[in-house]
């Protein structure tokens, strides 16, 4: 089944290939200029740090809903081992094993692929088993600091937590800048609060997951509009899911990665946040969330942290 003309009509309006060059694997992080962050730091105020990472954990948010998906598993290799003989410095090491992306995460832009073309129209077959992904891999991320601007659309409209089936429209967007008095601008990475994440941390795996809330298909338009670096919210799948498009699925996924370069993050803990925006009235801030730089990798665990 192809995709339908509604999806190839806004990939054409968002399409940022040969924007900054062919040879281009950054996408829209190439908006986060040494300006904007200098912007950035100075909206910090009080020095408060609000860290967004959730714990990783072996009973974490990944229920089976997206195959692959595996939690952390973390084994001891040793435990005070007196490796240079009796009576020398003890250590303790472990390996964990895990989902790139199973909890908080950034996806790259290699993440997904549409019609055989990854971001820059480069073809979906550059990733390989044996190296992954040779292009636009997380690695290629080397620093991620800008200023952060939550959206906080699950408050902005009244509720602890967005129904399941709401999908976040521009105009959510929109209404909760206004209720947050801020303005998203070029390079900013905005954070869209649906509050699903509450769901996971009262221990409902499977509610959390789906259905979910999430953003419509309508968005990427408004965060081209805006020359947005990055864009992470607080559920599972990201947009809404089950689809608003019967059969449509993923769409703003493709948008954002392949046609925009955008890249997204999902399992973002907003609460804390969302209170230290409302207690202070302000929704903009410095933030820090560099992924690991996993070699070929599609996605990676990050733990940023919003500094007002």
């Amino acid at each position: 089944m192809s995709l339908p003309a509604e999806f190839h009509e806004i990939a054409a309006r968002v399409n940022n290939w040969g924007r900054w060059g062919g040879d281009d694997e950054l996408g829209t992080l190439n908006l986060v200029t040494d300006a904007v962050v200098r912007e950035a730091v100075a909206a910090v105020r009080t020095g408060r740090r609000v860290p967004l990472a959730l714990p990783l954990r072996q009973d974490g948010v990944q229920s089976g809903l997206i195959p692959g998906r595996i939690n952390p598993l973390h084994t001891m290799v040793q435990i005070n081992q007196e490796i240079f003989g009796p009576g020398t410095v003890a250590t303790s090491d472990d390996t964990v094993t895990m989902g790139l992306q199973a909890a908080t995460h950034w996806d790259a832009l290699t993440h997904v692929s549409h019609s055989g073309r990854l971001y820059n129209g480069r073809p979906a077959e550059a990733i390989t088993a044996h190296e992954g992904a040779r292009f636009s891999s997380i690695a290629a991320v080397k620093h991620l600091v800008s200023r952060g601007v939550l959206l906080d659309v699950a408050r902005a409209r009244g509720v602890d937590r967005l129904p399941g089936g709401h999908a976040v429209t521009p105009e959510d967007l929109a209404a909760a800048e206004e209720f947050g008095g801020v303005r998203v601008r070029a390079g900013d990475i905005v954070l869209v609060r649906t509050g699903q994440l509450r769901l996971a941390l009262e221990g409902d795996r499977d509610a959390y997951g789906h259905p979910s809330p999430g953003l419509s298909v309508r968005c990427p338009e408004w965060f081209h509009g805006r020359d947005v670096a990055a864009v992470a919210n607080d559920t599972l799948p990201f947009e809404i899911f089950p689809p608003e498009i019967e059969d449509l699925w993923l769409p703003v996924h493709a948008l954002h990665l392949v046609e925009m370069g955008l890249i997204q993050g999902q399992n973002w803990n907003l609460e804390e946040l969302s209170d230290a925006c409302a207690e202070e009235r302000r929704y903009a801030f410095l933030l820090t969330a560099t992924p690991e730089p996993f070699a070929g990798a599609t996605g990676s665990p990050v733990a940023p942290v919003a500094v007002l």
